[in-house]
């Protein structure tokens, strides 16, 4: 067994992996020694025996043995530090070629190392790299002694800089939050679709909106039970072909009647799930992907299948490989550890060989894509036609599915063996476990960010701004062995100056601004390195607390500038429902509470009234107020913010009361299958909703000049 030594504390030191940690009371705490060694493990690392020295050697070592850094990512204006590790007697010439295609020698900086590595005497140099790069993704090119490489040199923006209108004085934009599958219509097919966020968009638009923030559109199983949560997806880099709109699809028009009478069954069968009071994603699924397949056979211009060809070859070998893993789930279902040993490898003869004899599959899911693609960017065109600044705000979550289609195709980019989650705080004592594998830090730097990077695209090519969900993840996350409970992780670093460089450089591409979701344990330095980068921070008015002083309320005025500021989050109650302490009946239930019942209410009954006195102190809310005046007052608390972004949620907007996710919970609570309600708890379409002089009183609350 391997013990805890000095060497074993380098070796984890060097990939990034804590040893110790200060917990959420303030406590130092030890990581336990049998932890350390399965994420080493999980890293590629062998610790077996004697091994630790050996290993600990070979990391020391590991830039000596390379030509060149994998990648190297910096900020514009920062001179890179690009190092040169050669063998003593050879001459290194390099070259820069920038993004667009120009060329430039380099030559070497004073000052040179050298050292005696396996028997080679190897020198090493700095590139003298000019500080005035343009933004993008360059590559430089080293030879010497008859070996060469190449590397990725990627320049960031220094900041994110505010689109135009947000970056003056005293300028914010209001918009919507949506978990756009419950927001549906009487044109949707049982679930909210893209058509739905467009008209939704439209209606706010008018209202005086700038944005649409949705819920995560990665894609789900294609097959078999589709994954409820938003926030488990199958892959992030693609798009959930659940919210198409079919009757949209320009295909649709080359119908014969009796395929287009086809298509309006499958129509009326799902429209009928719109009166149930859950959202039912599978059978919604079966009706709309039956329809969609009869579309797909029907006959494409030629400008259309020439843009379909085109989709397909800038999404390259990523979409390929996604639409395989979809095709082969339709014969061996989605958990590609279970099916035959060599389809398990996606760069495997085999897969190569199933592709082919099954290329109009694969097809059917590359034009899928396609179909999601179009949608979403005719959404993100007409919204900002209608006036809005920022239109859509994507999210991104956390991590995927460990036996989803990036866990198979990513292939060792993705960690084996462990799992993320958070440690144990204040609300979930024991920690919490994701089941999602983790990005190898190590995998990441080799392929010069390249999954990262086209993920990052991807959430951003058809939007206004992108929300990162545990935007602390880009630093550290906490990695969990297999079979071991959360709170026996620990922590693992990321080289958050590439992660948060290359996010911003394809945000500044895209003109779109980034939130990140900083709740929960943040190293205090953190959110100081976000504002400064650019990033916004998230608010939630019931958490913001003077935490540095006496725990009060913050005044309005002591908000973060750099920030979405909201009233709720989609892991707590619709805020007519925080506000009657439908999560606390909920918790007592399913057995949540650490307390008593009657302790918990006592508490957030407190937590509450202090919030309203303050509303009442300020002139916002008179007394005997019903609920729904409170709902307009917490949002009149918030344009006194200098918040950036103010945003409402539409389950505020309906007065909806119901949990949307009860965080520790599976089965027991319907979580991500909760439509859209009024305050007596019956569906409400958009139809109706956009009609409620109710849902424009909040608008005007939260925008005085709202229409």
């Amino acid at each position: 067994m391997t013990q805890r030594t000095p060497a074993l504390a380098q070796l984890a030191d060097a990939y990034g992996i804590a040893t110790e940690f200060w917990d959420w009371q303030g406590r130092h705490a030890q990581v336990p020694e049998e932890t350390v060694v399965a994420v080493l493990q999980a890293l590629g690392v062998d610790v077996d025996g004697d091994f630790v020295e050996r290993e600990l050697s070979r990391v020391q070592e590991r830039e000596w043995r390379r030509l060149l850094p994998p990648v190297v990512v910096v900020a514009q204006g920062v001179g890179p530090v690009v190092p040169v590790h050669h063998e003593a007697g050879t001459t290194p010439a390099a070259t820069l070629r920038t993004e667009d295609g120009h060329e430039r020698s380099l030559g070497m900086q004073s000052g040179e190392q050298e050292r005696e590595v396996d028997g080679r005497r190897l020198r090493r140099v700095l590139l003298d790299v000019p500080t005035d790069l343009p933004l993008g993704w360059h590559e430089v090119a080293v030879s010497a002694g008859g070996e060469q490489t190449r590397m990725p040199l990627v320049v960031t923006p220094p900041t994110l800089g505010l689109p135009a209108g947000l970056g003056e004085d005293g300028a914010r934009a209001w918009g919507l939050m949506t978990q756009l599958y419950a927001m549906r219509s009487a044109g949707s097919w049982g679930i909210g679709d893209l058509a739905d966020l467009g008209d939704a968009g439209a209606w706010a638009a008018g209202l005086g909106a700038d944005f649409v923030l949705v819920n995560p559109l990665h894609a789900a199983e294609p097959v078999g039970e589709m994954e409820p949560s938003p926030y488990l997806p199958t892959s992030r880099r693609f798009v959930n072909p659940l919210y198409i709109r079919v009757e949209d699809v320009p295909e649709v028009a080359y119908l014969s009647a009796a395929e287009r009478q086809l298509v309006e069954w499958h129509a009326d069968d799902a429209q009928r799930y719109l009166a149930l009071d859950v959202i039912e994603r599978d059978p919604v699924w079966a009706a709309k992907e039956a329809a969609l397949r009869l579309v797909f056979r029907q006959p494409r211009s030629l400008r259309r299948s020439r843009a379909f060809e085109a989709y397909v070859e800038r999404e390259g070998q990523g979409l390929v490989d996604f639409a395989t893993w979809c095709a082969v789930s339709q014969e061996h279902g989605t958990f590609w550890r279970q099916w035959p040993s060599e389809l398990q490898d996606a760069r495997g003869d085999a897969v190569e060989a199933y592709r082919q004899q099954h290329a109009d599959e694969v097809e059917f899911h590359c034009w899928l894509q396609w179909v999601l693609d179009e949608q979403l960017a005719r959404v993100q065109r007409d919204l900002l036609a209608t006036g809005m600044s920022l239109g859509v705000i994507s999210d991104l979550a956390v991590g995927v599915h460990p036996d989803g289609a990036d866990a198979w195709g990513l292939g060792d980019a993705l960690a084996r063996g462990v799992t993320v989650g958070a440690p144990a705080d204040q609300y979930n004592q024991l920690g919490q476990d994701w089941s999602q594998p983790p990005w190898r830090p190590d995998k990441l730097a080799e392929l010069g960010y390249a999954p990262y990077r086209e993920m990052v695209r991807a959430a951003l090519r058809d939007s206004g701004g992108l929300r990162v969900d545990h935007v602390i993840g880009l630093f550290r996350l906490w990695w969990i062995p297999q079979d071991a409970e959360p709170f026996q992780g620990t922590y693992v670093r990321y080289d958050h100056e590439a992660m948060i460089g290359i996010l911003l450089l394809e945000a500044h591409r895209a003109g779109a601004v980034v939130v990140g979701e900083d709740l929960g344990t943040v190293e205090p330095w953190v959110r100081d390195y976000l504002r400064d980068r650019g990033v916004m921070g998230t608010s939630i008015l019931w958490f913001e607390r003077d935490w540095d002083g006496d725990g009060s309320l913050l005044d309005p005025e002591a908000y973060r500038e750099l920030c979405l500021a909201t009233v709720t989050t989609h892991d707590l109650p619709p805020t007519a429902g925080y506000l009657e302490g439908v999560h606390i009946d909920l918790r007592s239930r399913l057995g949540l509470l650490d307390r008593p019942l009657e302790v918990e209410q006592e508490e957030e009954a407190r937590s509450r009234d202090e919030v309203l006195t303050d509303l009442r102190r300020r002139g916002l809310l008179r007394e005997g107020a019903e609920v729904s005046e409170q709902v307009e007052a917490l949002h009149a608390f918030l344009a006194r913010t200098p918040a950036k972004l103010l945003g409402v949620s539409v389950s505020d907007l309906a007065g909806d009361k119901r949990v949307i996710n009860q965080p520790g919970t599976d089965e027991e609570y319907p979580n991500w299958r909760v439509p859209l309600a009024g305050p007596e708890g019956q569906p409400v379409l958009l139809d109706e909703l956009v009609t409620w002089r109710s849902a424009r009183r909040i608008a005007r609350a939260v925008a005085p000049d709202a229409r």
